[in-house]
């Protein structure tokens, strides 16, 4: 009991505390509420996983709620693409809501309150506003305008409601106090004035309510139980409250708001906007480029659902912002993709060979194990000739005895094959070296018992009959950001970071065995890394995504 209760993470201590102190179980209800201005990043992963993870553990229903009430950035496609994602990480909703779903409602609060003298219409401009609010040090100035009458309140809001006002013109604030410590308490706005079609209302609305005072009351409205957020949302949490005040019924639940930290991740950066610029000039091609910290790049590039949910539980839930390093990410896909992913050959850099001693016009099929971590072992068949493929840098004329690849006089294994040995390279005009002449042992075939099958060569190296081969494209991908952090620059754009070299495409051969794959298919390519099935693969074409490579590279490259 003492080892479950030290395992829990400090919101499940709220929730647990909440339980002994009465709340009904059955009265928890979580959401995610994500607002439909984009695709989710790698930072709403672990939101996602905490509030549905909730859901699952106290069998509780958990809402996607989306947060739409700004027009100018939202749409349906975003709106799409969030559900994609949350379904895709194997979640379910117990209902999709909206905010705009409580346009109406929020409206009619709002109206209470003016009654109360609790908001009023200020007809100032945004910068006389913000110029009033003062500074943390000393107290703001109130509005000549706040204590306009009820009734002309009420008038002005309902014209502001029926489109007679431009935008800017007027604003509804909250009357609560300008001299409060906490500035988001110094009369915050709660609606302001927009002709812009909403992507679910159209154009029924002419103002549109803010965050602050729109969130609290969908949580109470949904009657969340808990309300989880990040950091920079604590000092929100005062409003948060005083809002629901306004409105609250003791006999409904009164949703509780609590913040965690948000996780950064190395050598991108997660800010809407900023991933914006990033589709929007052409750095990357769009939202799901497996460059991207996006959910939907991350899937487009190979990561699987287990991967990343196994980093946020890895990360966990604190109470302190972090910059978590990619290579942790890179390692759970490593992790998970060992288990699942079938192993075939593919050679990216390709050096024939040619076996002077094997029969000409002859193949043979070898057996070859699909994926050794299988509970089952399965197997497949791959086709074996006299001219084949390996990788150059597996190739060197001279070597020190470090060298257990390919050179000549020496002797390697063909996986699942045999031992060949290295008499001849043979050179262009250039004294480059296009091809490589071996023999091979007939008696050394893989899995054959023989002797000589037995014979101990320090070198396996992986290849592709070149009559079998399939040509296909392959993206290989590197951090986008050449600087861990590269938004912390406050003289400099992050734009100047980017990595010339995150994307490299290169023409590779395949054994024939993937044919048949299709978008989204992961395999292992022996000794290279882990890839998938990219969707702009055709009938014609196969392409290849590099989800991440067989270990961690950049450890040395950054340890330099």
């Amino acid at each position: 009991m003492a080892e479950e209760a030290k395992s829990l993470n400090f919101i499940e201590h709220i929730i647990e505390d909440d339980l002994k102190e009465g709340f009904n179980k059955e009265g928890l209800r979580f959401r995610f509420p994500p607002e439909p201005n984009g695709y989710l990043h790698i930072g709403h992963a672990s939101s996602i996983c905490l509030n549905f993870g909730l859901g699952e553990k106290y069998n509780a229903p958990v809402n996607l709620r989306f947060d739409d009430t700004n027009p100018a950035k939202e749409e349906q496609a975003f709106v799409d693409a969030i559900k994609r994602d949350v379904e895709w990480l194997g979640y379910k909703w117990d209902e999709v809501r909206y905010a705009s779903d409580y346009f109406q409602q929020l409206y009619d609060w709002a109206l209470v309150l003016i009654k109360k003298g609790k908001a009023y219409v200020d007809s100032q401009p945004s910068e006389k506003i913000a110029e009033q609010k003062g500074t943390p040090n000393t107290p703001g100035t109130e509005s000549p305008y706040r204590n306009r009458s009820v009734e002309e309140n009420l008038s002005l809001f309902e014209q502001m409601k029926n489109g007679d006002f431009k935008e800017g013109e007027h604003v509804l604030r909250a009357k609560i106090d300008m001299a409060s410590s906490n500035m988001l308490m110094r009369d915050p706005v709660m609606y302001r004035i927009l002709h812009k079609a909403h992507h679910r209302t159209n154009t029924d609305w002419c103002i549109y309510p803010m965050y602050d005072w729109t969130h609290g009351e969908s949580d109470y409205i949904e009657q969340v139980s808990h309300s989880f957020c990040t950091l920079e949302f604590a000092m929100h949490r005062e409003l948060y409250n005083w809002f629901l005040e306004q409105v609250y019924d003791p006999n409904k639940v009164k949703p509780k708001q609590r913040e965690f930290a948000r996780r950064n991740l190395s050598h991108t950066v997660v800010s809407k906007r900023k991933l914006l610029r990033l589709v929007e000039e052409g750095v990357v091609k769009g939202w799901d480029d497996p460059r991207m910290p996006t959910i939907s790049g991350l899937r487009r590039r190979g990561y699987t659902p287990d991967s990343i949910k196994n980093f946020a539980k890895t990360i966990g839930i604190a109470k302190r912002d972090n910059l978590i390093d990619v290579s942790l990410l890179e390692f759970h896909a490593r992790e998970d993709l060992n288990k699942k992913a079938p192993r075939i050959m593919a050679v990216l850099n390709p050096l024939k060979v040619v076996i002077t001693n094997y029969p000409e016009n002859t193949d043979e099929y070898l057996e070859a194990e699909n994926n050794p971590e299988e509970d089952v072992l399965t197997y497949r068949k791959v086709p074996f000739s006299r001219e084949i493929y390996i990788e150059q840098e597996d190739f060197r004329e001279e070597a020190n005895r470090k060298f257990f690849r390919l050179k000549l006089g020496g002797e390697v294994r063909l996986k699942n094959a045999y031992i060949i040995k290295a008499e001849k390279a043979v050179k262009d005009d250039q004294g480059n070296i296009v091809e490589v002449h071996c023999t091979y042992d007939p008696l050394s075939k893989s899995g054959s018992g023989t002797p000589e099958s037995q014979r101990k060569v320090k070198g396996t190296l992986h290849w592709v009959s070149i009559p079998h081969a399939k040509e296909v494209e392959v993206r290989e991908y590197d951090r986008l950001f050449t600087e861990a952090e590269p938004d912390r620059h406050k003289e400099k754009d992050f734009l100047e970071f980017v990595n010339p070299d995150s994307l490299r495409i290169v023409k590779g051969y395949v054994e024939p065995s993937v044919e048949t794959a299709k978008e989204g298919d992961h395999f292992q390519f022996q000794r290279i890394g882990y890839f998938n099935v990219d969707r702009d693969t055709t009938h014609e074409k196969l392409v290849f995504n590099k989800t991440v490579g067989l270990r961690d590279t950049w450890a040395k490259i950054d340890s330099k």
